[in-house]
């Protein structure tokens, strides 16, 4: 096996990774150290608080990389005159890659085909998966079991390969994945490209806070909870930042208490230091060189 997929080379990317866009601590250092670590670098849209800062951030990525990078609009939970302004946005700046999840695809895939852009929409299982499909995507991104955020309840080992005999798209793999032995995995399993989330927050261009970078470097996958408490739908969370009795809130302003309440995936359990996005990335392909040699 090669670390190389046709997804990645049709992207222009050195690994066939993605930094996952994750609320509030995604950032514009992240997608330009992603993109000059050759991987796909992504952050939420909603994380510029206004389109203003949207336009900022876009011109900002745009005078520093010619490299492939992506924009996560999460439909359901945005006004629907956020996302007609960020879809904009994205065409203006010729953001490569639009990811979709929390509603229907189907007007910004159309409008991003117009454009010759790539949409890849999150789903946590088949149906969802052939609703995408249907809605024109060019790629699914498989949210598996331990995932961080919110996260679907199969297993990797399942969803994947099922989604992949199923769809007939390319499939990129959430969840999980934080050294080379799951990149090697998540690749044979069908894969195109392999999501990573959790591993990112511990890195030096991160917007997380160090407290909650450190939390990500000492907890173990039993100090993840799985829990709709925060959001009203299912995610994964850091046990201990998450208070009891409250009532979940999707507004944006029960958004805010994000800020407090730290997601990571079950992945934690392979972190153990705090480094740079270009480490990370060099770290991954080593370690998944090592394993595929370990093969024969």
């Amino acid at each position: 096996m090669k670390l190389s997929t046709p997804l990645a080379k049709k992207l222009g990317l050195k690994y066939p990774f993605a930094s996952a866009p994750m609320f509030i601590i995604s950032n514009k250092e992240m997608i330009v150290a992603a993109a000059e670590a050759g991987i796909l670098g992504c952050m939420p849209s909603l994380n510029a608080r206004t389109p203003e800062k949207l336009r900022e951030d876009l011109a900002w990525i745009r005078q520093r990389t010619d490299k492939a990078f992506g924009i996560n609009i999460t439909i359901g939970l945005t006004a629907p005159e956020r996302v007609e302004a960020d879809m904009a946005l994205c065409i203006e700046f010729e953001v490569p890659v639009i990811l979709t999840s929390y509603g229907n695809p189907t007007a910004l895939v159309k409008q991003a085909h117009e454009h010759k852009r790539l949409v890849f929409h999150d789903v946590i299982n088949l149906a969802h998966g052939k609703k995408a499909v249907a809605a024109g995507a060019d790629g699914i991104i498989a949210v598996s079991a331990g995932a961080g955020g919110h996260a679907g309840r199969i297993s990797p080992y399942v969803l994947i390969p099922w989604l992949k005999e199923e769809l007939k798209v390319p499939i990129l793999a959430a969840g999980c994945i934080s050294d080379g032995r799951q990149v090697v995995a998540s690749l044979s399993l069908g894969a195109e490209l392999c999501y990573i989330g959790t591993r990112f927050i511990a890195s030096t261009e991160c917007g997380a806070a160090q407290d909650y970078k450190d939390s990500v470097v000492k907890a173990t996958p039993e100090d993840i909870v799985y829990t709709d408490a925060v959001s009203g739908i299912h995610a994964n969370f850091i046990k201990h930042t998450v208070p009891e009795n409250f009532a979940a809130d999707r507004s944006p302003d029960g958004a805010k208490r994000w800020k407090d309440i730290w997601s990571a995936g079950q992945g934690v359990g392979l972190i153990t230091q705090v480094k740079s996005m270009g480490e990370i990335v060099e770290d991954l392909a080593r370690e998944a060189h090592d394993t595929l040699a370990a093969f024969g």
